[in-house]
């Protein structure tokens, strides 16, 4: 298992949680399977998995509250299954702090591929290449927009000198912004950078995300353009 990744997989369906778990093993993941919430925060704790799949109907404690719990004491990524695309679920899950969503019923490869996406996103080589997107002088250099200070080598975010923790999908964004601070960047464009996505992916993830970096980062810091995406205030 050491050499593997490890997902953490909590579905309270035995035929849909026993059946992902052999085809993600097949795929080559290591996989703790648990059918309801307070048990899959007590494997998450004791194994520390490299990657949860949340599904947001558990029993004893729900995906979201599951979610918040994992957030509270860890940035590793989180997906959630939701079995209605259009429910308030998604974005729930979302505000909690997960990282992404697949809907149920998944196919098994789009959920491998969707699970390969953010561990790639997550991983190092993704820090070289924000660094490099943002351009020689700014790599290894303190970006200084107002009061926000932005470390593209430390990966580290400063707001008034005090230090703010940001998930890696929120530092990922917040990379993209200040590689090109007042340029208007689109949600299609944003889900292709950040979240890795060579599809049509919902823009909710990224509406989301972005609420939930300007309540780190301070709410004016980056503007909505009405019909077109959002930029970072230079």
């Amino acid at each position: 298992m050491a050499d593997q990744t490890h997902v953490l997989f909590v579905e309270d369906d035995d035929v849909i949680r026993e059946a992902t778990q052999l085809a993600l093993e097949r795929d080559g993941f290591a996989v703790t399977a648990m059918p309801d919430g307070l048990s899959g925060l007590e494997a998450f704790r004791a194994n520390r998995p490299d990657i949860a799949l949340l599904d947001v109907m558990v029993p004893g404690l729900d995906g979201v509250s599951l979610c918040r719990r994992i957030r509270d004491e860890s940035t590793v990524p989180v997906i959630m299954l939701s079995a209605r695309a259009d429910s308030i679920d998604v974005v729930l899950g979302l505000e909690a702090g997960a990282d992404d969503y697949v809907t149920k019923p998944f196919d098994g490869a789009v959920l491998v591929a969707r699970i390969r996406a953010v561990l790639r996103r997550f991983g190092h080589a993704g820090r070289a290449d924000r660094a490099e997107e943002a351009g020689d002088s700014a790599a290894g250099s303190l970006l200084t927009f107002g009061d926000l200070e932005v470390d593209t080598e430390g990966m580290e975010v400063r707001r008034g000198g005090q230090p703010v923790a940001l998930t890696p999908t929120e530092m990922r964004l917040l990379l993209e912004f200040s590689s090109a601070p007042g340029t208007v960047l689109s949600r299609d464009k944003l889900l292709e950078r950040v979240w890795d996505y060579g599809w049509g992916g919902d823009t909710r993830v990224v509406d989301v995300h972005v609420q939930r970096l300007r309540q780190k980062i301070g709410q004016d810091r980056i503007e909505t353009v009405r019909g077109f995406g959002y930029k970072l205030k230079a």
